[in-house]
C-alpha cells in the first residue's frame, strides 16, 4: 500500500476511533433511559418551551426526547399527537438545530468548541430560527402525513437492552468507520490535484463544511478531526464551521423526518442555512480570540 494511501488510513480509523468513544456511551444511555421511562419525569421542564413555540402542551415529552436523545425518539413521541403541518414545520426548525446536546456538544469540546459555548448556542439559535416561521403566510403550510410511523423499541428484560444496544451500537460503529475511510480517501485524492494548489485551503475548509451539511455532526466531525489534526484546518475554520454546523447539519435526512409528517421541507432547509450563515459569520466577527 501507498504510504499516502495508509497514512489517510490511519488518520480516518484515529478519527472515526475518537467519534466512536463518544457516540456508542451515550446510544446505550438513550436506550437506557427509554428503557425505564426516564425522561417522562423531567419533560414537564420544556413546558415553557411548548408555549413559546405555540405547541401544544403534549410536545413537552418530544422535545425532552430531540434534546436529550435524537430526532427519532422526539418524532416517535410528537407523531400520536395529530399536529398540524405548520406545528411539524415548527417541531422541524427547532428541533432541527436543538438536539441531541450531550453527544453533538461533546464531539464539538473534542475540536476545541466549549460544550457550554455550544450548548448556549443551539438553544438560542433554535428560538430565533423559529421567529420567521410566525410571519410566513399559513398557505405554505398545507403538507399532510405519508402515513408512516416511527415505533420506538420496546425491550423484554434488561439483558435484552443491552445485547440490542451493543448490537445496534456495532452496526453504526461499522457505517462511521466505514463512511469516514471512504470521505478521507476521497479528500486526499482531491488535494492531490493540479486545481488545489490554488485553491487549497478553500476547497478544504467547504469540503468538510458540505460533509457536516449533509451527513450531521456525528459522521462530519469525523473529517473535521483529521483536517484539524493534520493543519489543513485553521482554529479560526474550525470555530467557523463548527459553529455553522451546529446550527445546520444532517441537512438532508433530519428535514425529510419531519417532513414525512407533513412539514415543509424547504421552508425548514432554508431557514437553517440562513440561519447557519448569518450566525457563523456574526459571531466569527464578534469572538475574534476564540479563533486564536
Amino acid at each position: 500500500m501507498p504510504n499516502h494511501l495508509r497514512q489517510s488510513l490511519q488518520a480516518a480509523l484515529s478519527s472515526a476511533i475518537l467519534i466512536l468513544k463518544l457516540v456508542v456511551p451515550f446510544y446505550i444511555l438513550a436506550d437506557t433511559l427509554l428503557y425505564f421511562d426516564l425522561l417522562r419525569p423531567v419533560s414537564f421542564l420544556f413546558s415553557p418551551v411548548t408555549s413559546v413555540l405555540q405547541l401544544p402542551a403534549e410536545t413537552a415529552m418530544a422535545i425532552c426526547a430531540a434534546v436529550f436523545l435524537n430526532l427519532y425518539a422526539a418524532v416517535a413521541f410528537a407523531a400520536p399527537l395529530g399536529l398540524s403541518s405548520y406545528e411539524w414545520t415548527v417541531l422541524g426548525v427547532f428541533l432541527g438545530v436543538c438536539h441531541s446536546l450531550p453527544v453533538e456538544n461533546s464531539i464539538m469540546k473534542k475540536l476545541g468548541i466549549g460544550f457550554f459555548y455550544s450548548t448556549f448556542l443551539r438553544i438560542i439559535m433554535a428560538f430565533l430560527a423559529v421567529l420567521p416561521l410566525f410571519f410566513l403566510p399559513i398557505s405554505l403550510f398545507t403538507g399532510k402525513s405519508s402515513g408512516k410511523t416511527i415505533q420506538l423499541t420496546h425491550y423484554s428484560s434488561i439483558p435484552d437492552l443491552l445485547l440490542h444496544s451493543l448490537l445496534n451500537a456495532a452496526i453504526l460503529s461499522a457505517k462511521i468507520i466505514i463512511l469516514i475511510t471512504i470521505i478521507s480517501f476521497l479528500m486526499d485524492a482531491i488535494k492531490r490535484t493540479k486545481f488545489i494548489t490554488n485553491y487549497g485551503e478553500r476547497v478544504q475548509t467547504s469540503f468538510s463544511l458540505l460533509t457536516g451539511q449533509l451527513l450531521g455532526i456525528t459522521y462530519g466531525a469525523g473529517i473535521l478531526f483529521k483536517e484539524a489534526e493534520s493543519g489543513n484546518l485553521s482554529k479560526k475554520d474550525i470555530f467557523y464551521i463548527g459553529t455553522f454546523l451546529m446550527i445546520c447539519h444532517g441537512i438532508i435526512e433530519d428535514p425529510l423526518l419531519f417532513a414525512i409528517f407533513g412539514a415543509n421541507y424547504w421552508v425548514i432547509v432554508v431557514i437553517r442555512l440562513a440561519t447557519a450563515f448569518i450566525a457563523a459569520t456574526l459571531l466569527s466577527l464578534f469572538f475574534p480570540h476564540r479563533q486564536k
